[in-house]
């Protein structure tokens, strides 16, 4: 049975999400980095390739931690829901992408992360995207399309929010949005564009985020 929980990677571990290419757009030339749950380091790897950004990943995960090193990432092995040990603005970017969903205390790492960093970058699946909705409301459980193929006691995800929950967060804790924007899944491509950006709490699956902090 598929299980998540262990974030395990093997050495040449190279992941492929969309979420990739909107980032390493964001990103300035020559910027310094910081990515949190880093997983195995592809993120930064293409940030360093493309941008020339001088990163540093931290991943709880071992094995992310040394497949980060084999492709030539700087990165160390810890927490990332907890106080942070870096300067007051010490990167130009935080970036965490597809993890927020998965710590103990998110709320912990968002502060942080606009404590340390100029610009923060912001990533995770919408709990709010429709066909989540309909599986919950037609079927009773844990849709499938949010679980990503793990069942509902073997995914990391112990957070799960919507877009709507994240910019009421980001309001009440004085957070700025400075801009966003979302993936749409494929299968919604049928529909009009206006109609998907209209509605992004209902329609995508992944929202972007760039926030400044306090």
């Amino acid at each position: 049975m598929n299980d998540n929980r262990n974030y395990k990677y093997v050495i040449n571990s190279t992941s492929k999400r969309a979420e990739f290419g909107v980032i390493a757009k964001l990103v300035k030339k020559g910027s310094s980095v910081v990515d949190l749950g880093m997983g195995d380091g592809t993120l930064l790897k293409i940030l360093k390739d493309r941008k020339g950004v001088k990163g540093l990943g931290i991943e709880i995960s071992p094995s992310g931690v040394r497949a980060a090193k084999k492709k030539g990432v700087e990165s160390r092995i810890g927490r990332i829901d907890v106080k942070l040990p870096f300067k007051n603005k010490e990167f130009d970017y935080a970036i965490c992408n597809v993890t927020l969903q998965m710590v103990m205390y998110p709320e912990i790492l968002i502060r942080e992360m606009a404590r340390i960093s100029q610009i923060q970058i912001i990533t995770f699946p919408n709990f709010g995207y429709v066909m989540n909705r309909l599986e919950m409301l037609f079927k009773g459980r844990m849709p499938n399309f949010m679980l990503g193929g793990y069942r509902w006691f073997s995914t990391g995800l112990i957070h799960q929010l919507s877009i709507k929950d994240f910019t009421d967060f980001c309001k009440d804790n004085e957070i700025k949005i400075v801009s966003t924007s979302h993936i749409f899944p494929e299968r919604l491509f049928v529909l009009p564009k206006i109609i998907l950006k209209m509605f992004p709490n209902l329609f995508a699956g992944v929202g972007i985020f760039i926030t400044s902090g306090k």
